[in-house]
């Protein structure tokens, strides 16, 4: 029996123009985008001629009053996620949404708290983790071949210029919600923590040193993990080559991902066992292995299977709350010059915004 298709509203041509193109038109099956939202009517029109898009609409309210939509995925600037988050949850839709998801801690437990009360659920994007070379290195993990983890290294070396910042809401604490580590090294952090297990402790630097912004662009930090191993995390928008790159070393197998800087999980990884029998129980795990569509193909293809079924999502709001909790106490250390604890409840002192106090307004 075939899962009914799900139809689908975007809000964003930015960033939504590529979940339309490689998670949606390649699950045809299972999705149908009967809808497009933007304030700019060009690349709104532009965006629903390219792809056969009937509906188009300039304000969210829109979409919401759309009783057959059933999912509304959210491609807007970071700042305007919360509000539209609550609002479709609120009238019954599934929520897609893009990074960060909120911006707070106490935000996104607001958010979680909301979805427990709706029929609806919220999955958002953490597309690095879907493809050939991350769930291959999921799945010896989990198995326990590969044995104790030990060190890790998670690097973001890319580079964004003027032309880039020539966008008004980015580079801006109120509109972006901070630099490198909320649009750009967000990703491979998830990809490290889905593989390793959460963050029990971080000492982090920020710095401004690429551009003219008033968020980061650049960071480097020490973190303990919960299970006991340490990871490296750096990253820069200044280098001359880029790439996204993690490392992992178990006490039977290493692990070097594809250094592709936007889709790092997707082509097969480096694996390095410590001997021929590791060797042999890997090729054992792996044998028959179905080739994995990357990124958003996947992740929107289990979102679909996970609702039909009523099953656990494939990402979801807890992980975003992991993801935003390391920036959070990223942004703190930055700030403070310590070593920050994790977990992060409500009596910290950056749980209700992250931004540093010199950015922040009455």
């Amino acid at each position: 029996m075939t899962s009914p298709t799900m139809s689908v509203a975007v809000v964003g041509c930015g960033i939504g123009r590529q979940h339309i193109e490689e998670g949606y038109l390649p699950n045809a099956d299972k999705f149908r985008v009967l809808a497009i939202c933007d304030i700019d009517a060009g690349k709104r029109d532009a965006v629903a001629d390219a792809l056969g898009i009937p509906r188009r609409v300039a304000h969210f309210a829109d979409l919401l009053a759309m009783e057959d939509i059933d999912v509304i995925d959210i491609c807007t600037p970071p700042q305007l996620h919360r509000e539209q988050i609550l609002a479709a949850l609120a009238v019954g839709k599934h929520v897609v949404c893009e990074k960060p998801l909120v911006g707070s801690l106490q935000q996104i437990d607001e958010v979680i708290a909301a979805e427990s009360r709706a029929t609806g659920k919220l999955m958002p994007v953490f597309q690095y983790r879907f493809g050939n070379g991350a769930e291959q290195a999921k799945r010896i993990i989990d198995s326990g071949v590969a044995g104790r983890p030990y060190v890790a290294t998670a690097e973001t070396f890319w580079t964004r210029r003027a032309d880039y910042y020539a966008v008004p809401w980015r580079g801006r604490w109120a509109t972006e919600l901070g630099g490198m580590l909320m649009g750009h090294a967000i990703h491979i952090h998830d990809l490290l923590l889905h593989l390793m297990g959460p963050a029990a402790a971080l000492f982090g630097r920020t710095a401004t040193r690429v551009n003219p912004i008033e968020v980061e662009d650049c960071f480097s930090a020490s973190v303990q993990l919960e299970c006991g191993a340490l990871a490296a995390l750096s990253g820069t928008l200044g280098s001359q080559e880029e790439f996204s790159r993690l490392r992992l070393a178990f006490e039977h197998v290493t692990f070097e991902s594809d250094q592709t800087p936007y889709a790092p999980g997707v082509k097969p990884w480096r694996i390095v066992p410590a001997s021929s029998e590791i060797a042999r129980q890997i090729d054992s795990l792996l044998s028959g292995w179905p080739d994995v569509a990357p990124g958003y193909q996947t992740q929107f293809a289990r979102f679909h299977a996970a609702v039909a079924q009523g099953a656990a999502l494939p990402v979801t709001s807890a992980d975003a709350r992991r993801s935003l909790e390391l920036a959070t106490a990223f942004y703190h250390s930055a700030e403070a010059g310590i070593d920050v604890r994790l977990p992060i409840g409500p009596e910290h002192p950056r749980y209700r915004s992250w931004v540093p106090a010199r950015f922040q307004t009455a």
